[in-house]
């Protein structure tokens, strides 16, 4: 069983977690019976228990039981040679995962991430290049493509997207009264756009993507993200 930042759990269900370590054995919610399990604890943390314990945030019994083996994983930001490595992985997963060929990456596009100091980790890199991705259009990631150090970036906003006949004078998206629930309502818009431009186009993608002004893996994505396909 893999705890992933295990420094984060509260007290009370570190004492949980305890129990079940020691005595092999869980209650299911609800369930009146301890039911036996056998599995190998596996947690991770970026806080240094130790200091945790001493500061009484985290239980010195539950930290014994769970530091057996430590293995101590540098941050990305320290072991830039393995970022060719990650990043290949990564865009192979994301390929598959949007039913699209892989993007590879320049020589400039891995020097550039390899200066980047990635205080997000692994996790930013899989960020930095599913956006990547989803919005250059060739087949290759450029380093203008990765978009570092530049404030935060997001994909194309759904409110530059807005379908016909339901934009204000100015272009802008109108806005109901009342409370409304914004992601929801950005979604509703970039939904209808889409969807129009699949019919204008006899959905025929590529020519959609253009008429939207995105790449075509930009729809992909946004396609695969709405649950429109």
């Amino acid at each position: 069983m893999f705890l992933d930042e295990v420094a984060d759990l509260p007290l009370a269900m570190q004492v949980k977690l305890l129990r079940a370590i020691q005595e092999k054995a869980v209650r299911p919610v609800g369930d009146t019976k301890e039911v036996p399990v056998d599995i190998r604890v596996l947690s991770a943390t970026h806080k240094n228990l130790p200091d945790l314990v001493q500061e009484g945030i985290f239980r010195q019994d539950l930290f014994y039981r769970i530091n057996v083996i430590e293995l101590a994983v540098p941050p990305l930001r320290e072991r830039p040679d393995d970022i060719s490595l990650l990043a290949r992985h990564i865009l192979e997963r994301i390929g598959k995962e949007y039913e699209c060929e892989p993007a590879s990456l320049t020589q400039g596009a891995i020097g550039r991430l390899k200066q980047y100091d990635f205080p997000g980790n692994v996790r930013e890199l899989e960020n930095v290049l599913e956006r990547a991705f989803t919005l250059c259009d060739a087949d290759q990631i450029d380093a203008g493509d990765l978009h570092l150090g530049n404030g935060v970036q997001t994909a194309s906003s759904p409110t530059q997207v807005i379908a016909e006949g339901e934009a204000n004078d100015d272009g802008t998206a109108p806005v109901p009264d009342g409370e409304i629930d914004l992601e929801n309502y950005l979604e509703n818009i970039e939904r209808q756009a889409i969807e129009k431009a699949l019919e204008a186009t006899r959905w025929n993608k590529t020519a959609a993507a253009k008429r939207l002004g995105i790449s075509f893996r930009a729809l992909r994505y946004r396609l695969k993200k709405l649950g429109m396909e």
